[in-house]
């Protein structure tokens, strides 16, 4: 399946994005589908996912911000960020698995070009 991120750009602190990944394929609904970010100098990390049957997870620093949602009918998936920080700034990423634990490792054979997200202070 290819993937494609799309939806950043600059916003200031306090400020509102939102994300979309949009997948071609027919297998979409049977996919894990996770959000990551990469910040300059940084490694990229796991930001948010969703399971098969809708069920998201967030990382600590997402919690309460960040909601993650998906369309099987459009093969998207959603990534709304409301109160963003400048710590958020990073080139944002998504990436699909059958299995949730490569979700959870990132052991991907590839990766899109991501989305950059800038949030100023």
């Amino acid at each position: 399946v290819q993937l494609q991120a799309s939806g950043g750009g600059l916003v200031q602190a306090g400020g509102s994005l939102r994300l979309s990944c949009a997948a071609s394929g027919s297998t979409f609904s049977r996919l894990h589908i996770g959000w990551y970010r990469q910040a300059p100098g940084k490694q990229r990390e796991l930001v948010a996912a969703i399971n098969t049957g809708g069920s998201p997870n967030y990382r600590d620093t997402a919690r309460g911000r960040f909601t993650i949602s998906r369309d099987n009918a459009k093969n998207t998936v959603y990534l709304q960020m409301n109160s963003l920080k400048p710590e958020d700034t990073a080139v944002y990423y998504c990436n699909a698995d059958p299995s949730p634990f490569t979700i959870l490792k990132m052991d991907f054979s590839s990766w899109g070009q991501g989305t950059q997200v800038t949030v100023s202070s």
